[in-house]
C-alpha cells in the first residue's frame, strides 16, 4: 500500500534565519516558532515601539535646534562656567541610539510579516531600555536648561569672536544691514560690549586677575576691560568649527582682539550707513552708574556721530526708566500686543523666532511696528520666515543667508510636474517589481503555455538543483498523481491486483 502524500522541501530561508538570529538569537529553524507572542514579548515590543517615537521626537529636535546651538552651549556656560561644544556628544549618541533602535524596529516588523515569534533578546533589551531611559533624562535635561527651546517645534557660525570689530566688519562684508551688540557699563561710565556677566568666556581675565574672574562685568573700569585679549578664546577653542578656513593673517589679527566700546561699534555703522540694534543691561544696585546708565549710552551714540534714528534700543529694565532714553527709537523684546506698544512708545519688536507666528507678524506690519527675528543662522528658517514677510533677522551667519537669493521652498511648475512625475514612474516600477518577484513561478508556467499543472509539477521544475535520486522519487509522486486522476489525496490504492483489477 503506498499512501499518496504532498511532497515537501524546505528552504534554507537564509534572510529568515538572519532576522530571527538578529532579533532573537533563534538562528535554527527548530528554534523558531510560529505561535502567538506572550503578553510579556508583546510589552516589550511596546517599549521598543516607545523607544523608538521617542526617539525620532529628540532626533527631529535636534536636527531643527541646530540653528540654536550657540545659545545651547552659552545656556550651559551659565550653569557649569566652562565653555565648550556640548552638542558634540549629545549628536553622536542620539545618532548611534537612533540607528540601533530603527534596525530593531525594522527587524521586528519582518518578524510580524513572516508570522514569527516576537522573542526579543536579552541583550536587546537591556540595550532597548538603557536608550529610553538615556532619552528620558535628556528631555528632562534639555527642559531644565532650555525649555524655551521647545517652542521652536511648533514652527532648525559664526566667522569671528562675538562683540569684536573684527567680527562686525566681517558682517558688513557679507552684506548686514545693521549692527547687534550687547552692551555693559563699566564703573567709569564706559559702554562696552560684552554678552556675559562675567568676563571668564570671551576674554582672559582668569589669568590677568584671577581673584577677580567670577565678578560682574561692570565691575571693572574701562582701562582694566581693555588690557583683556578677546580674541585668543575663539582660536583656542573653536566653537563654531571655522578656525581651520582662517588664513595665518586673519588668526593673527583675530588673536589680538580687545574688547570694544560701544563708540567703536557705532562708528563703523556711521561710516558703512548702517544701523545698530543695542541690547542694554542696566547695571546692579551697587553700581556707581546705576540711575546714569541711560545717558552713558546717549552720549556714546552722540560721540559716535551716528544718526539717532538709526539706533534701536533694547534695555533691560523696567518701564520706568525706557522714558528716560531720548531721541532713541524704542524696541522690546517680548511680545507685546498692539495696544501696550502704542501705550509703551515703543516702535519695534526683537523677538525669538520659535515667538514670531505668521499672524502676529502681519498685524505688527499692520499697524507699523517693525519687526526683528533672531537668530536666523539656517537658509530653512530664514525662507519660512522670509515667506511670512519678515522685515529683518539677526544672525550669526550672514556669510550663509547671503548664498539664499529667494526662498528655498519656491519650486517651479516644471520641477513640481517633473517630481511628480517621476515619482508616480518610480512607484509603479517598485509595485511591479514586487508582484514579479512574489509570483515569479506562476507567471513562468503562464508563459509557457501550461495552463494545467498540479503542485508536484510546479515544484519538480522549482528544484532543478535538487539531486538525482531526489528528482526520481517527484517524478514518481507524478506518475502516481497522474494514475490517481480525480481521487482524493488521502485515498489509498493497492498494488496487488484484485480479481484482475488494480485498485
Amino acid at each position: 500500500m503506498v499512501k499518496h502524500q504532498p511532497l515537501q522541501v524546505y528552504e534554507k530561508q537564509v534572510f529568515v534565519s538572519f532576522v530571527t538570529g538578529i532579533y532573537g538569537c533563534r538562528w535554527k529553524r527548530y528554534q523558531r516558532s510560529q505561535e502567538e507572542s506572550s503578553t510579556w514579548e508583546c510589552t516589550w515590543f511596546i517599549i521598543l515601539c516607545s523607544s523608538f517615537f521617542l526617539l525620532v521626537f529628540w532626533t527631529y529636535f535636534w536636527l531643527v535646534a541646530q540653528n540654536d546651538f550657540n545659545e545651547f552651549n552659552w545656556s550651559v556656560y551659565n550653569r557649569s562656567g566652562e565653555w565648550k561644544d556640548e552638542t558634540i556628544p549629545i549628536l553622536a549618541s542620539t545618532t548611534v541610539g537612533f540607528s540601533y533602535i530603527a534596525f530593531l524596529m525594522i527587524l521586528a516588523v519582518f518578524h510580524i510579516s513572516f508570522g514569527q515569534q516576537l522573542n526579543l533578546y536579552w541583550v536587546h533589551k537591556i540595550g532597548v531600555l538603557a536608550t529610553l531611559l538615556t532619552i528620558i533624562s535628556g528631555v528632562v535635561s534639555v527642559d531644565d536648561i532650555w525649555a524655551d527651546e521647545w517652542d521652536i517645534l511648533l514652527v532648525s557660525l559664526q566667522l569671528a569672536p562675538e562683540n569684536t570689530m573684527v567680527s562686525f566688519n566681517r558682517a558688513l562684508q557679507h552684506g548686514a544691514s545693521s549692527l547687534e551688540a550687547d552692551v555693559t557699563i563699566s564703573v567709569d561710565a564706559v559702554p562696552f560690549l560684552m554678552r556675559d556677566r562675567t568676563l571668564r568666556r570671551t576674554t582672559d581675565v582668569s589669568k590677568v586677575f584671577p581673584a577677580r574672574q567670577y565678578d560682574d562685568a561692570s565691575s571693572f573700569n574701562w582701562t582694566e576691560i581693555r588690557s583683556l585679549n578677546a580674541g585668543q578664546w575663539f582660536l583656542e577653542s573653536d566653537p563654531y568649527w571655522t578656525v581651520e578656513t582662517l588664513t595665518g593673517r586673519d588668526r593673527s589679527r583675530i588673536g589680538n582682539q580687545t574688547v570694544c566700546s560701544l563708540v567703536e561699534m557705532l562708528r563703523l555703522a556711521a561710516r558703512t550707513n548702517a544701523s545698530a540694534l543695542l541690547n542694554v543691561r542696566k547695571p546692579p544696585p551697587e553700581h556707581p552708574r546705576h540711575r546714569s546708565w541711560f545717558m552713558d549710552t546717549f552720549w556714546a551714540v552722540q560721540k559716535a556721530g551716528i544718526s539717532q534714528k538709526r539706533v534701536r534700543t533694547v534695555t533691560w529694565s523696567p518701564d520706568t526708566d525706557r522714558g528716560r532714553v531720548r531721541g532713541l527709537q524704542q524696541s522690546a523684546n517680548e511680545k507685546l500686543s498692539v495696544e501696550e506698544i502704542r501705550l509703551r512708545g515703543i516702535t519695534s519688536l526683537t523677538l525669538h523666532y520659535s515667538k514670531a507666528s505668521h499672524k502676529d507678524i502681519q498685524e505688527y506690519l499692520a499697524n507699523n511696528v517693525s519687526v526683528t527675528v533672531y537668530p536666523v543662522n539656517e537658509p530653512w528658517l530664514y525662507s519660512i520666515l522670509w515667506c511670512s514677510g519678515v522685515p529683518s533677522v539677526s544672525s550669526d551667519a550672514p556669510q550663509v543667508l547671503r548664498k539664499v537669493p529667494y526662498p528655498i521652498w519656491l519650486m517651479s511648475q516644471n520641477a513640481y510636474n517633473f517630481i511628480w512625475i517621476t515619482s508616480d514612474l518610480v512607484s509603479l516600477a517598485i509595485v511591479t517589481g514586487i508582484f514579479c518577484f512574489q509570483n515569479y513561478h506562476m507567471i513562468r508556467w503562464r508563459m509557457s503555455g501550461m495552463q494545467n499543472c498540479n503542485p508536484e509539477q510546479i515544484m519538480l521544475s522549482a528544484v532543478t538543483c535538487q539531486s538525482s535520486r531526489d528528482v526520481n522519487i517527484m517524478k514518481e509522486k507524478l506518475i502516481f498523481s497522474e494514475l490517481n486522476n480525480g481521487l482524493s489525496s488521502t485515498e489509498e490504492f493497492s498494488m496487488y491486483p484484485q480479481n484482475g483489477y488494480v485498485r
